[in-house]
């Protein structure tokens, strides 16, 4: 049977435009560091409420779901170690703001989750407090104790007793018991609380979902913690999903090299990270963007997802080791359009910089990657989140210029910028159903250099082909594609061997 096929050729410099048509959105996910995204109140922390004010921009640009870093009182920067769950860090706002924030992000028709990780706590915390040396604390069992006498509390992730704060400060962290019954059952209350803080069951002003952060079965070899997948993460997951069928639960394999399909088997997690898939993107290396795109996207099992993603808060950013507009571009592009759920972190839209420092052995090391969003051509103003300025050697070697082209300033009404491509490649996945929602399947095609790919629903099928390399490459797909129009209804005709300029790719709409 004779196929018609629909061209968009998209040229990286994005200036071709494309036919919008109602379809189901997929989503799009922004991962933030609320910390360094918006400052509402002059105190140079990014907080709730700057997070807000800036909803209109992440909708401009087309996310559809935002995943916060933790939001609990801490003494960490980064929050992942808590002084207290029960309580937002002042320097976000308060919990009134936090859920003025939820109300609205679901108002806009968006999705907004959040970033556990309850494995660990500080000397600030209650239990840490009340336990430590008092065998007749009511917290006893919550902790790991390396005694008999619970006057030495266990080590955390990596054998470390304490972290050396970017300001000085000393924080000192212990070992969650998730062995413990009492500590699934605060968990549960915990969670449970966020996805409905007044519990009237409408979950307008609650949580959508969670990241669980360093989620193991067998929590950094300690000898107790094993087999947490049925006896803690699993149970935790079940009681939620018994609150609210629909959230979502999305866990952060301890080993990066792993696909995680034992999340979804063991824990009972929704989706996990495609981290092989990060790497194969980022190597425009086609027989390894194919090999994990065939495992990661389609041996998920059933009903369950993969985020797809070429930077996140622990890996340098792309554009410090990739210079190349073009490649920037492309790999962007492979990632929104590929399949799973695209996640962007926050400023990789405008190919902010990052990488890990070494400074010596505290946590400042990781602000290169966590800086703050660039708004502004010259560095400053209003809103800018500088929490970590005149701290350190972080500070003096930031990776944040004035005038270096990277900033939204200076790129939002730039047609060729990379922010721009960001939102026109978005626009482009949104206006195709298949783009939106479909499935992944390999499309083959003779040339080493050329990806190619179909995303396919019920309702379509559309091809795209991308050039991986710096030179232009000719390529040839099966004979059965005979004729072509674009989407600007301009009758093309289709040659049997076409041809790619450097990191350009093709979108085509395959109809019966």
């Amino acid at each position: 049977m004779k196929k018609t096929l629909i061209l968009a050729l998209i040229m990286l410099s994005c200036k071709v435009s494309w036919t919008q048509h109602q379809v189901k959105k997929g989503e799009i996910m922004y991962h933030v560091c609320q910390r360094s995204f918006y400052d509402s109140n002059g105190d140079l922390q990014g907080d709730l409420a700057g997070l807000r004010q800036k909803l209109p921009y992440l909708q401009d640009l087309g996310v559809t779901s935002i995943l916060l870093f933790p939001l609990y009182e801490s003494d960490c920067y980064h929050n992942y170690f808590a002084n207290d769950f029960e309580k937002i860090d002042a320097e976000f706002g308060t919990m009134e703001e936090y859920i003025e924030l939820v109300k609205e992000v679901h108002q806009r028709g968006m999705k907004i989750y959040m970033d556990m990780e309850t494995q660990y706590v500080t000397s600030e915390h209650l239990w840490w407090k009340d336990a430590v040396g008092n065998l007749e604390s009511k917290y006893s069992d919550y902790l790991l104790f390396d005694d008999a006498a619970h006057e030495t509390p266990a080590t955390m992730v990596f054998g470390l007793r304490l972290l050396n704060g970017f300001d000085g400060k000393v924080i000192h962290v212990t070992t969650v018991n998730l062995k413990s019954e009492k500590v699934l059952a605060y968990n549960i209350e915990l969670f449970s609380y966020f996805m409905d803080p007044n519990k009237d069951g409408k979950f307008d002003d609650g949580i959508d979902g969670f990241r669980l952060d360093h989620a193991m079965d067998h929590l950094d070899g300690k000898p107790t913690l094993t087999n947490l997948f049925a006896e803690f993460w699993k149970p935790l997951i079940a009681s939620l999903k018994k609150l609210n069928p629909e959230v979502k639960i999305v866990a952060e394999q301890a080993n990066w090299a792993d696909y995680g399909f034992e999340y979804f088997e063991k824990a009972t997690v929704d989706r996990m990270f495609g981290f092989g898939l990060q790497k194969a993107i980022m190597s425009f290396d086609k027989e390894e963007i194919m090999k994990n795109a065939e495992i990661i996207l389609n041996k998920t099992p059933e009903g369950k997802e993969q985020i797809i993603f070429i930077e996140n808060h622990d890996i340098d950013r792309f554009a410090s080791t990739e210079t190349n507009i073009q490649r920037q571009k492309s790999a962007a592009a492979i990632m929104l359009l590929i399949g799973g759920i695209p996640s962007i972190y926050y400023g990789q839209e405008i190919g902010m910089k990052g990488k890990v420092y070494s400074f010596g052995n505290t946590d400042g090391n990781d602000i290169g990657r966590r800086e703050a969003f660039d708004w502004y051509q010259g560095g400053e103003g209003k809103g800018m989140s500088h929490w970590y300025k005149n701290s350190g050697a972080w500070w003096t070697n930031a990776n944040q210029k004035a005038n270096d082209g990277i900033s939204l300033e200076e790129q939002q009404n730039d047609p060729n910028s990379l922010f721009q491509f960001y939102k026109k490649t978005i626009e482009l996945k949104q206006s195709q159903s298949a783009l939106a929602t479909g499935t992944y399947q390999h499309a083959p095609n003779n040339n080493p250099n050329v990806l190619s790919f179909y995303r396919v629903n019920q309702d379509q099928k559309v091809l795209v082909v991308f050039n991986l390399s710096d030179e232009k490459q000719a390529f040839r797909m099966n004979d059965e594609i005979k004729k072509a129009r674009n989407l600007l209804h301009r009758k093309l005709t289709f040659e049997q061997e076409m041809m790619l300029e450097p990191y350009q790719f093709t979108v085509w709409q395959v109809k019966e």
